[in-house]
């Protein structure tokens, strides 16, 4: 997608609905907003605007149901903003819903992707305290913004329940908007939505994650992979799994002390534990499930701590020993993504520190096929990312 000053110009000349009004644009977008003059668009004032958008299709049986349709641009509501997209990214839950095994089958014109981030061109009559041309990005779920996890969240969550970031625009509450740190891109901030912060909230919020301590990451996806560049910002040391010694070279690179091929060490967790001298590791990221469950438990030091946040193996009949449990006083707590507030944290913690999470391959937006078939295809190490 190529962005479009006549668009802009078009949003900030003032579209009045029932629903809201655009603010008109009182000075120049910032320059990370522009894009190139003489591009082709809507003619200034051509309302309503129309946008390109990818819905699930009726079929929703892969990537390929995905399709490419045209909609018109709304206003925002009173408490809402418009945003242009400018990247965003995927995650496996994205390939889960193009298969209906995400929840309940969603309706056919919904639009995908929970992960994304770009620049404010239009403001609801009540929003104050946010600008045209601001660089923003949001959690997935848009009405959880801070404390406890709770249910209802689902009931508004990006690409799912609500419309994604899958399109050239995207319409959101404007109490979830998250700036984005000026020396960040687009596509930084987009990668570190979902995966960053569940990652966030297994190191940090439950697990207190201190300088010294040992992460365990199972596998080189984008929760593992943020988990361990999250945990190395914090001091920590790493250790991580995979059945690709490629995977695990990349891993290394990006800080890993300690990897594991468990296709070579099915018995990965007697390698973890000899890898630390036999005392085992502090905090996992049990991405995998409760079929990885009891290995993750025996590989753990004393007061462990392990966030379970995957479903990619049930586990079956398979029942972990509670004793091990007891006898080391671990703690197990699941983990649904996370806040606003978290991600406003984690986004802050990577700029301050410089770090940028590590974006495996990038797709234009009329690739969004070829990228979710590439996601599917498990080849990747930490984030794929959607360019506008």
């Amino acid at each position: 997608m190529t962005l479009h000053l006549d668009r802009r110009q078009a949003l900030a000349a003032g579209l009045s609905a029932a629903a809201g009004t655009l603010v008109p644009a009182s000075a120049s977008l910032s320059a990370s907003a522009e894009g190139p003059a003489g591009a082709s668009g809507p003619p200034v004032g051509s309302l309503p605007l129309r946008q390109r958008v990818w819905q699930l299709g009726s079929d929703q049986r892969g990537p390929g149901s995905l399709e490419q349709v045209e909609r018109t641009l709304a206003a925002p509501a009173p408490d809402e903003v418009v945003v242009e997209v400018l990247a965003s990214a995927l995650n496996n839950r994205d390939l889960q819903l193009l298969r209906q095994a995400y929840g309940p089958a969603q309706p056919a014109e919904r639009i995908p992707v929970g992960d994304g981030a770009g620049v404010v061109v239009a403001v609801g009559a009540q929003v104050e305290g946010i600008t045209l041309g601001q660089r923003v990005t949001a959690p997935h779920f848009v009405s959880w913004l801070d404390g406890a996890y709770r249910p209802e969240v689902f009931a508004a969550d990006l690409g799912i329940t609500r419309d994604g970031w899958l399109a050239e625009y995207i319409t959101l509450p404007a109490a979830a908007l998250v700036p984005v740190p000026e020396s960040m891109s687009f596509e930084q901030a987009a990668a570190l939505g979902t995966a960053g912060i569940t990652a966030w909230r297994v190191l940090v919020e439950f697990a207190g994650l201190r300088a010294g301590d040992t992460v365990l990451a199972l596998g080189t996806g984008g929760v593992a992979t943020l988990g361990l560049q999250i945990a190395r910002m914090h001091g920590a040391r790493v250790a991580i799994t995979s059945s690709s010694d490629d995977k695990l070279a990349v891993a290394r690179e990006l800080g890993a002390e300690i990897t594991v091929n468990y296709r070579n060490e099915p018995d990965w967790d007697h390698a973890v534990l000899e890898a630390t001298g036999g005392r085992g590791v502090d905090i996992v990221l049990e991405t995998v499930g409760f079929g990885t469950l009891p290995q993750s438990l025996r590989c753990c030091a004393p007061n462990g701590r392990i966030g379970v946040l995957g479903s990619l193996d049930p586990g079956g009949d398979r029942v972990p020993n509670l004793s091990t449990m007891l006898l080391r006083n671990l703690r197990v707590e699941g983990v649904t993504s996370g806040s606003r507030r978290m991600l406003a944290e984690l986004l802050q913690a990577c700029a301050v520190n410089g770090i940028s999470p590590h974006i495996d391959r990038r797709f234009g937006f009329d690739e969004a096929r070829e990228a979710l078939e590439y996601l599917a295809g498990g080849e990747h190490v930490g984030k794929v990312v959607i360019s506008s």
